[in-house]
């Protein structure tokens, strides 16, 4: 049993530091297009373009209060 319990813990924790890499990566990708203002002009932007951010920004929100135990996720 004590073996079945080392391996399972061994393949949850592979798997946990998979997904932190790809989580990672998409951070790092999504702070390098934060610099670049998202492909977006500045001088030029659009309703959309603030519209897409704001839905951008509650996804991440929902992911910090899930993490952090906030809002809706309290405790």
């Amino acid at each position: 049993m004590m073996k079945i319990r080392a391996t399972n813990q061994q393949r949850s924790l592979d798997a946990f530091l998979a997904c932190k890499a790809e989580f990672d990566a998409l951070l790092a990708e999504s702070q390098r297009a934060s610099a670049d203002h998202f492909g977006t002009d500045p001088d030029t932007v659009l309703w959309a373009q603030a519209a897409w951010l704001t839905d951008a920004i509650r996804q991440l929100r929902d992911i910090a209060d899930q993490h952090f135990r906030r809002g809706e996720c309290a405790a």
